[in-house]
């Protein structure tokens, strides 16, 4: 590879440095929306009423911690869930993921989702019905009423409960709520109206957040916040945004509402988890993310078209609840196959999701097979790499050839001289006389910086690779590598620097070393630059990214060593058939005494 050719690359790569940092640092700006407009041309065809009966207070719970200890409570028992459901408003406010721990450490917490009004974070679900016509606001069940368990003792995927409320006027409120053997919960709203006139409710959906969470990563790579489809859109607005709402004076808050016309879902999504409200697919909604700013509250609602129910008649509207983990396959399946529209996207792919969804998918394949994550990624390189292999084949092959005619090149400049309008005009017509293409060395890195991107993403943002284990010390591929130079890999008897510190920064892992070496050896495929500035640069660029990469994920640092070694091989094949010969111990041997020879210079200089 040339002088020209190696700035080619550098610029390529550093231009493509400064996009992606302009673009991170000054987002484009969003198209401003008026949600008063939309929601008064979605009304006109929606069956959502054109007026708003519902006063926002009735869906507003208070936040009595004495109210929310002394309620009776049903417990949650399934494979993947336990909690408890709180007959205060019937909240599921006590939900603990029974297969995810909080650390690897013995011991560890499992995960809690949801917690009750008075802990911490406090975060919930409430479901309820608002006044409307022939009823009276205070003989609806609201996010504080006190709910009877009319049925079922234990919520299991194979026994539901149900919650009753009578309000003494002739209504009898039921709740009835399924849990499958996965994250979804089911809550079948019904009013049986056993007066001798016709009443009208509307039945809704909240869930309630106390302040930002305590794990929020804050991480520009991640979405965290209110996350929602509506009629095929999705939206994904951050906390810090939320808390920028306009008061919405039809909510009485800080507010942004819209109005579902046939299908979408709200909720709250974490890194790995997420809590959503889903009403019933093809029913007009409407969608609410709210803010109170006082104290300091997130909330999101899923509010019903109004039912009207005839005397002597019943009436169900049942709304489902996600809550869990952020499985792939799970979420697939309930897109997939009970039709939760788009509701794979609250996963969150990134700008590349056309990379990033069939990478992830292929790797998911792979370690269904593999039974490992880290062989399944090194698996994906190599498939990686055969997919890309046609166009990397011709880069090589126009690589081999430019190094052919680097005894041409070499007379030419010797031609030239200073002239560099000779010189470039002699190196264009040596290119087109030998039909060699300066810029296709460029090809492996142009497609390259994408498909580390999407990686990096996906083993960043799917809970598949959290706590995944590859050998020995890698015991989770979603983190950096934890053994450190420091105590020589774990053979001193102390520990290694706390992830994060000075030291950590220093004192990297074996895999970072890996991946400079790997680098490093890549390089002497071909020899160093002439230029001081250019080979200063190439010789330096192995150690810098050594140490840029060693606090990345481990398996993203193992795939770029699988790529780098892969690579290699592909390169020095290629060029071995068509003519050229790589002299790597040779190059190693030359850099080694162009040190050694600057060094002397230096002294002598002295």
């Amino acid at each position: 590879m040339d002088d020209q050719n190696k700035n080619l690359i550098l610029a390529t790569v550093l231009s493509f440095a400064v996009i992606v940092a302009w673009t991170t640092l000054f987002p484009p700006e969003d198209l401003p929306v008026d949600p008063a407009t939309e929601s008064a041309q979605l009304l006109e065809d929606a069956t959502l009423p054109a007026s708003d009966p519902v006063a926002p207070t009735a869906m507003t719970p208070t936040d009595a911690p004495e109210a929310a200890a002394e309620a009776p409570r049903v417990p949650i028992e399934t494979d993947e869930l336990s909690g408890s459901i709180s007959l205060l408003g019937g909240r599921i406010d006590d939900l603990a993921l029974t297969q995810y721990r909080e650390t690897l450490d013995e011991g560890a917490p499992i995960v809690r989702l949801l917690k009750p009004v008075g802990e911490a974070g406090a975060y919930f679900a409430s479901f309820g019905w608002t006044a409307t016509d022939g009823i009276d606001a205070s003989a609806v069940p609201g996010p504080d009423t006190v709910w009877s368990l009319e049925s079922g003792d234990t919520l299991t995927p194979t026994t539901p409960v149900t919650i009753a409320w009578d309000n003494g006027a002739g209504q009898i409120f039921r709740t009835e709520i399924s849990v499958d053997d996965a994250y979804m919960f089911s809550f079948a709203q019904s009013v049986e109206n056993t007066s001798d006139a016709a009443v009208s409710a509307r039945p809704y959906g909240i869930l309630r957040r106390h302040g930002e969470p305590a794990d929020l990563k804050n991480f520009f790579i991640l979405h965290e916040g209110m996350v929602r489809m509506t009629d095929g859109e999705l939206e994904e607005t951050g906390y810090s945004d939320i808390t920028e709402y306009a008061v919405d004076p039809r909510e009485r808050t800080q507010a942004e509402r819209l109005d579902v016309t046939s299908s979408g879902w709200i909720g709250y999504t974490d890194h790995y988890w997420m809590t959503t409200l889903i009403p019933e697919q093809g029913v007009p909604f409407r969608s609410t993310s709210k803010y109170f700013d006082v104290r300091d509250l997130y909330q999101v609602e899923a509010v019903m078209p109004i039912e009207t129910v005839a005397a002597g008649e019943t009436t169900t509207v049942t709304t489902r609840l996600f809550a869990g983990a952020k499985e792939w396959d799970e979420i697939r399946h309930y897109q997939d196959e009970e039709g939760v529209d788009g509701f794979l996207d609250s996963i969150d792919w990134g700008w590349f999701f056309f990379l990033t969804k069939p990478i992830f998918a292929l790797l998911h394949y792979l370690n269904i097979v593999i039974g490992n994550m880290g062989w399944s990624i090194l698996a994906l390189t190599v498939i990686l790499k055969i997919i890309v292999l046609p166009l990397a084949y011709k880069s090589y092959v126009s690589m081999a050839k430019m190094k052919e005619l680097q005894p041409e090149m070499e007379k030419l400049k010797e031609r030239a001289g200073d002239d560099k309008q000779a010189m470039q005009q002699g190196m264009m017509k040596l290119y087109k006389d030998n039909k060699v293409n300066p810029a296709a060395g460029c090809l492996p890195i142009l497609l390259q910086i994408p498909i580390f991107f999407s990686l990096y993403k996906v083993i960043f943002v799917t809970i598949e690779l959290r706590h995944a284990p590859w050998i020995g010390w890698i015991r989770d591929l979603s983190a950096p590598d934890p053994s450190s130079f420091l105590n020589l890999f774990g053979l001193l008897p102390f520990a290694a620097p706390e992830p994060g510190s000075i030291l950590a920064l220093i004192f990297i892992g074996i895999l970072p070393i890996l991946l400079g070496v790997s680098m490093w050896l890549q390089q002497k495929l071909n020899p160093a630059p002439t230029d001081p500035t250019q080979q200063m640069i190439f010789a330096w660029m192995p150690w810098v990214f050594m140490f840029m990469l060693g606090h990345f994920a481990s398996g993203l640092v193992l795939y770029w060593i699988a790529n780098n070694i892969i690579t290699f091989t592909q390169q020095y094949a290629i060029m071995r058939s068509h003519g050229a010969k790589p002299d790597v111990f040779g190059n190693i041997k030359a850099s080694i005494k162009k040190k050694a020879a600057s060094e002397d210079a230096k002294k002598e200089g002295k």
